[in-house]
């Protein structure tokens, strides 16, 4: 087995750490991959803990014991979040986004992988240590947004639709009242592609009033499983009954005026919520 410099070890078990978060790692594991002692690996690890915390790339979890190890989590802190957001803001209150019905263009937002991958970060930092088995959206927009906040969690993403598919298998379907439009609409699951109690975090692009949101945990009921969280890019100020109560935002549309084409955008309550 080929030997390794210290250097070459610190920047390879730092790679394996952030494909691998939340995921419990032994000490065995990396003395192992290297050859070396495991005084020698923990020695790195202190090393890396310190840098991942100072520079706010995450947290290192030391698990004692003969089944520990360590577990590395995604932390953003406030002064990375804020920049993120309030240019999230910027780019939303452009005037052009605005469509008929109060809705907002944002399929160039959600294609934008760097956006998606650091709104993922953010919402995954938000609920790292929630317990979460699955991440939840419904087809399609908010598809790239939840495998984003997926990879950084290290769980499963599940997909409901709005019409069956031949290639889901069985399926549970319900039927819920989209909040704005106050139609009444159908989502299908897969009966397999949940298991009975998970944990699940919803994720949603954009909620109006909450009825795309309320039909999934309605759907979560179908399937005996929780709702660990619930967190939404866009949500719109301005929904006279709003249908769900505890969610995280990292955008809020104040206000919207069609006429005047002007959209007025504020930080949503993530600060509020996650430091509450």
């Amino acid at each position: 087995m080929m030997k390794f410099r210290r250097s070459e070890r610190l920047i390879d078990m730092t790679n394996y750490l952030l494909e691998h978060p939340r995921q419990l790692v032994s000490l065995t594991f990396f003395a192992d991959r290297y050859g070396s002692a495991k005084s020698s690996i923990s020695e790195d690890l202190a090393i890396i803990k310190e840098t991942f915390e100072q520079r706010g790339i995450g947290t290192l979890q030391t698990v004692p014991g003969a089944a520990g190890g360590v577990k590395y989590s995604v932390k953003v802190s406030d002064d990375e979040a804020r920049p993120f957001i309030s240019g999230l803001c910027e780019v939303i209150a452009s005037p052009e986004r605005l469509l008929p019905g109060g809705y907002l263009y944002m399929t160039d937002i959600l294609g934008d992988p760097a956006i998606v991958q650091k709104a993922g970060r953010v919402f995954a930092s938000a609920f790292a240590d929630a317990d979460i088995d699955v991440v939840m959206t419904v087809a399609t927009k908010g598809i790239p947004l939840a495998y984003a906040v997926g990879a950084y969690l290290n769980v499963p993403v599940v997909i409901v639709r709005r019409d069956s598919r031949v290639t889901e298998g069985s399926t549970v379907s319900i039927n819920y009242v989209s909040g704005s439009a106050k139609r009444i609409q159908t989502m299908v699951l897969s009966k397999r592609s949940l298991e009975e109690g998970s944990k699940v975090l919803i994720v949603d692009d954009f909620m109006k009033a909450g009825g795309t949101v309320n039909g999934m945990i309605s759907m979560l009921e179908e399937f005996k499983a929780h709702v660990a969280g619930i967190a939404v890019l866009v949500e719109a100020e301005k929904a006279e009954e709003r249908l769900v109560d505890e969610y995280l935002s990292l955008v809020q549309l104040a206000d919207v005026d069609v006429k005047e084409k002007k959209i007025n955008v504020t930080e949503g309550n993530y600060f509020r919520h996650k430091n509450g």
